[in-house]
């Protein structure tokens, strides 16, 4: 798994700009908390190859998917989360798991950890509370 801001991190596929060049299909983990982007650790090379190639020819855009057979499942495996599934749910089982650490935080009296993930935890429960609203409001 990937953590960023102690949160896992949510992985999906997106498209990111080399100079130029759009790299579209790459897959990507996100921060829920800080919204941070990074190339998927499993493609990070290949990215950076297909992206420096594609700049060096002149393109204006391509298709990560062409080059990289690797299948979504195998890239994603080690994801707790991935965009496709529900926003709500996933902001749930981040809260779930910012809770169990907070314990493991307090029973090691480590202050700093627990002020962390008590930022994070206002961070999704207000994400929760928006979608919550929107889910209501639809």
């Amino acid at each position: 798994m990937s953590y960023c801001c102690g949160a896992s991190m949510v992985g999906t596929k997106g498209t990111l700009k080399h100079y130029r060049t759009q790299v579209h299909n790459v897959p990507l983990l996100f921060c829920p908390v800080c919204r941070r982007i990074e190339v998927h650790y499993k493609v990070e090379n290949e990215y950076e190859i297909l992206a420096e190639y594609a700049h060096g020819d002149g393109a204006s855009e391509i298709d990560f998917q062409d080059y990289v057979m690797e299948d979504d499942d195998t890239i994603f495996e080690n994801c707790v989360n991935r965009e496709s599934e529900d926003a709500f749910e996933i902001v749930k089982r981040q809260i779930d798991m910012s809770l169990d650490l907070l314990m493991v935080a307090k029973q090691m009296n480590d202050e700093k950890w627990q002020g962390e993930l008590k930022r994070r935890l206002a961070v999704m429960s207000q994400r929760r509370s928006r979608l919550q609203h929107n889910k209501s409001g639809s």
